[in-house]
């Protein structure tokens, strides 16, 4: 979905959950404009948590995990001058043996993001004794190396909703009035906000639209 568009002056992105927080709790602001060297005064100017419209919702799936009776998941892999066919040759080779606790593979599968392989086989019992080992010692070339074999399980979404979604760090800024150019206001609210003393913290973004003017706001998912 498209981000959503802001009808309301000032877009503020601090570094701190608990920074945007106590600005949205203290609720009001008056922010001293002679400190951007362009105007004297103050505009009071409101703290809201940000609205999404109904182009601005995020899909939310619901997922169904099966766990498969002929497929296990082949990992710690080592990482071989080999191409991707040569190493799956050689694992279904050595778990197509009954010797080795395995059995006919059906399929192979080398899992490009991990790094993993998955294998299938042909009859029921054998996924289930290899995952019961954990581990097991499989000769590649010269040497010997130790794969971890664990179930495998597959998904599919069975349902999908949409719900908003709003980062945490950031708070929207009305109320502002059209009396200064836009870098100009853009600096006397950065300046305001990044103060301690007025509940403010480090602000990592700061977009202003002017009062009348539309933009649009992307929101990236929170990692700490």
């Amino acid at each position: 979905p498209e981000p959503p568009a802001w009808r309301s002056p000032g877009l503020s992105g601090f570094s701190l959950f608990a920074v945007a927080q106590r600005i949205l709790e203290m609720k009001w602001h008056e922010v001293k404009l002679d400190e951007s060297a362009a105007c004297e005064g103050r505009v009071r100017v409101q703290a809201e948590q940000p609205r999404l419209e109904p182009d601005g919702l995020v899909p939310a799936p619901q997922i169904e995990l099966t766990l498969s009776d002929r497929c296990v998941l082949l990992s710690s892999l080592p990482r071989l001058e080999l191409t991707e066919e040569q190493l799956l040759d050689k694992l279904e080779l050595f778990f197509s043996k009954q010797k080795n606790g395995g059995g006919e593979v059906e399929q192979r599968e080398f899992l490009r993001d991990s790094g993993h392989v998955v294998l299938t086989f042909a009859h029921d019992g054998v996924a289930d004794q290899l995952t019961k080992k954990r581990r097991v010692q499989v000769p590649i070339g010269k040497q010997t190396y130790e794969l971890k074999v664990t179930p495998y399980m597959s998904g599919q979404i069975t349902d999908l909703q949409v719900r908003p979604c709003v980062c945490a760090r950031t708070v929207l800024l009305s109320g502002i009035p059209d009396i200064l150019d836009e870098e100009s206001m853009r600096d006397a609210l950065e300046i305001h906000f990044q103060k301690p003393s007025r509940g403010g913290g480090e602000v990592d973004a700061l977009g202003y639209v002017p009062a009348g003017k539309q933009a649009r706001a992307v929101f990236e998912a929170d990692t700490d």
